[in-house]
């Protein structure tokens, strides 16, 4: 009688345990292949990717270096001339105005001298009259007030030639704020109400501009009483 030999398997694993392991095995290796792939693929778009770079924007040689550089030194250094040449004039502007500010300064201060000096001049014939009516001995106070009407008269010729002149303010005419000012005020029933009752000061103009106004007096008459409003009715 033939024994039959007990076909056992070499491994206590199931086949369905075998086959799940060479699956995953395989699976393995084809995402090892695949990351290969990509790692290949990743190296020749970044190699196509640098061929495009120096492609388009070659790499300088070092001749052209050289001549940049060249030209970039050229270039500061002009502007660094310029630069000098710009602040030179602006020290010389600088320098123009400061004198042509002290040149005007001597001007005025001299056109200030030179009229002073002119006003001067035409003030002195008048103190030398002054002088003279002072040494002088008049018979009676008629002559004496003529000799100081010459020299009144002698002064506002001195004062007309500085350009100076005597506002015309007259008694009766109404005041005239512009070119007076009012001292105080006196009732004064045959002059009209606001109207200038006395002068204490002449006003003076030189040329368009007032100098002094006028000191006056101004004239106010009280409102009138209506009749019969002051008594009282009889019954």
């Amino acid at each position: 009688m033939t024994n039959t030999p007990d076909t056992k398997p070499l491994t206590d694993t199931p086949d369905e345990e075998l086959r799940e392991a060479d699956v995953t095995l395989e699976i393995n290796g084809d995402e090892f292949e695949e990351a290969k792939d990509l790692q290949a693929e990743a190296d020749r778009m970044a190699e196509s990717m640098a061929e495009g770079r120096n492609g388009a924007a070659p790499a300088p040689s070092l001749e052209e270096l050289e001549d940049s550089l060249f030209k970039a030194r050229t270039r500061i250094t002009e502007l660094e001339k310029q630069e000098k040449e710009n602040k030179e004039k602006h020290h010389r502007l600088l320098a123009d105005f400061a004198n042509q500010r002290n040149r005007l300064a001597q001007e005025i201060q001299l056109a200030v001298t030179l009229s002073e000096k002119k006003l001067l001049l035409e003030l002195l014939p008048v103190v030398d009259s002054f002088e003279r009516c002072l040494a002088s001995n008049y018979p009676n106070v008629e002559d004496l007030q003529n000799g100081i009407a010459l020299i009144h008269k002698q002064l506002l010729e001195a004062l007309r030639k500085a350009g100076v002149e005597g506002l015309e303010v007259k008694v009766g005419e109404p005041f005239d704020a512009q070119n007076a000012e009012a001292l105080t005020t006196i009732s004064q029933p045959d002059l009209p109400d606001g109207a200038v009752a006395a002068i204490f000061e002449r006003g003076f103009r030189l040329r368009d501009h007032l100098l002094r106004p006028a000191r006056v007096i101004v004239n106010h008459n009280p409102p009138a009483e209506a009749p019969g409003s002051g008594g009282s009715q009889e019954q």
